[in-house]
């Protein structure tokens, strides 16, 4: 019996505090400020009210992958009720789990090295169209258009930015996060010490279907994106913390970095779940620390000059 108690007790202290499945938010909804589902999707006085749509990241580029952490969302939630020009804001968390690539099944896509391109619609379009389709209800539920703002961090940063491209009418504006998809490129190809061109010449011998695919991507939202957006990134984002210069080329586009290390207006960076929180670590995850906050004002700026 005591051996049987030492083992229960030694396999609790081994289970991180974060490790639970309601820390995850799973379904699409709206939320409120403690970071919890709201049920229903009524809107009272829609005329009145600014959305702000949130589209998660992805554990894989092209296949199903989870939906939203509550630290993920937390500094989201954050803005809700906040007035701009006596609107108040509203967060809905848009969960695209159940979407797939049409190559998503193509077990040899990811190290394709001939030149044969993506056929069909890839994850991050699919993902396009959902919020175009979001966004249509909330305007027949009486939301204005110029109202309705589409956000994302990670590949959903990426999606932010296709869509702003693709529908600028159809919004009243874009905040893209750490805008990436393609995995850690600026660590795995260093970037750092090698340059961009470089870089990303080792990434397309190795990977050539992915490198031309976000290539492709990239010059549709440089080309094409007219719309004024935020973009925030970092430089020790493992990602596409150091490809992201080209984003200033765009005009329209505020780019801001988020400082040189893991600290924003000199404080650490903390982020939070339901009951656990741990120091902000890596790059990439820098707009989930609490310190992030610091921005609020910037992007509810934002917002107002596109709600006028």
């Amino acid at each position: 019996m005591k051996k049987i108690l030492l083992v229960t007790i030694f396999s609790i202290l081994l289970t991180p505090l974060y490790a639970g499945p309601a820390d995850k938010i799973k379904s699409s909804g709206f939320i409120n400020k403690n970071v919890r589902l709201v049920k229903g999707f009524e809107i009272n006085d829609p005329k009145n009210k600014i959305i702000v749509i949130y589209n998660h990241g992805q554990n894989k580029n092209d296949s199903v992958s989870g939906c939203s952490w509550v630290s993920m969302l937390r500094n989201h939630a954050s803005l809700i009720d906040q007035k701009v020009n006596g609107k108040k804001i509203m967060v809905y968390n848009l969960c695209s789990d159940h979407l797939k690539g049409d190559m998503s099944q193509e077990k040899d896509w990811w190290t394709l090295k001939t030149p044969e391109v993506y056929k069909g619609k890839h994850m991050l379009d699919k993902r396009v169209e959902l919020n175009l389709e979001l966004i249509e209800k909330f305007i027949k539920a009486g939301v204005p258009r110029k109202q309705v703002f589409i956000t994302g961090h990670s590949c959903g940063g990426l999606t932010t930015l296709l869509f702003m491209t693709r529908h600028p009418d159809k919004v009243g504006g874009g905040i893209s996060y750490m805008q990436a998809c393609f995995g850690k490129l600026s660590h795995n190809y260093k970037v750092k010490k090698l340059g961009v061109d470089k870089a990303m010449e080792k990434f397309r011998k190795k990977w050539k279907g992915p490198h031309d695919l976000r290539q492709k991507m990239n010059d549709e939202i440089k080309n094409n994106l007219k719309t004024p957006v935020l973009a925030f990134t970092h430089p020790r984002d493992k990602y596409e913390g150091l490809l992201s210069d080209w984003l200033e080329e765009i005009p329209g586009v505020k780019r801001i970095v988020i400082s040189e290390n893991y600290k924003i207006n000199g404080k650490k960076c903390i982020r939070k779940g339901y009951d656990w929180s741990e120091p902000v670590k890596k790059g990439h995850d820098m707009d989930t620390g609490l310190c992030f906050q610091y921005y609020n004002p910037v992007i509810l700026d934002y917002i107002a000059s596109r709600i006028k």
